[in-house]
């Protein structure tokens, strides 16, 4: 019989927001894939569920290639599909860890995709999202009322941006890193970063949180890094 595969958010960065359910599934897996970058060692997503983990269980780690290339060449992500599979025929149970929640911006949405073409059992468990731990641990409502709330990549054009800037009453900006400075300006354009808050690496060891977010343009930010910012 072929093993289950699970899709398992683990949450922005602490242990204990992990739910009840991702916690059992984490138990059930025989395997665990854990997602890491091509720059870096290790993996974010299998330090924050470490402390669940069953003794003797099998870490595998994958690498998935940036997913703005995906089309012009998947031989990374059909390679990471085969070995999954492998796995699952062998009857094992594969647990798939990520950030936050795995269908929110993350690499394990194409990795469903890809398994929804197969002949196996897929369960993805929610987890929590940064911006949704972010605003309980700095006391900032996120929506309320009738708010329509933007969440928006800083990573995408600034013309995209500037267009939820504009139209939404709360935003929420992720993946601050790159163009921080810019993405800074472009809420002091709009009115935006007096009410600003920023925090990068939320619940892990290393987290920064930010109020003043003018004050600290030209300073590196890490990629978990998180703006919550409304309208006066």
């Amino acid at each position: 019989m072929d093993g289950i595969f699970y899709g398992i958010g683990v949450g922005p960065g602490d242990p204990e927001l992990l739910t009840v359910k991702a916690i059992h599934a984490i138990k059930e897996a025989d395997v665990l894939i854990a997602p890491k970058t091509e720059k870096k060692d290790g993996s974010v997503a299998l330090h924050i569920a470490r402390p669940y983990l069953k003794p003797g269980i099998e870490i595998v780690y994958q690498v998935f290639p940036m997913v703005k290339g995906f089309e012009k060449d998947d031989s990374a992500w059909e390679a990471n599909k085969a070995e999954i599979l492998s796995l699952l025929r062998a009857g094992k149970n594969v647990a798939f860890l990520t950030l936050g929640d795995p269908m929110f911006y993350s690499t394990y949405i194409y990795v469903y995709r890809l398994l929804a073409q197969e002949d196996v059992e897929v369960r993805t468990i929610p987890g929590v999202p940064a911006f949704a731990a972010i605003g309980s641990r700095v006391g900032y409502p996120i929506v309320e009322g009738d708010d329509v709330l933007a969440v928006i990549p800083a990573t995408a054009p600034k013309e995209k941006i500037e267009r939820a800037l504009s139209t939404a009453d709360n935003v929420v900006l992720m993946k601050v890193y790159k163009n921080a400075d810019e993405v800074i300006s472009l809420l002091e354009a709009h009115d935006l970063s007096q009410q600003a808050v920023l925090v990068s690496r939320a619940g892990l060891p290393e987290e920064r949180i930010i109020r003043d977010i003018s004050a600290h343009k030209g300073e590196p930010l890490n990629y978990l890094s998180t703006i919550l910012t409304r309208h006066n």
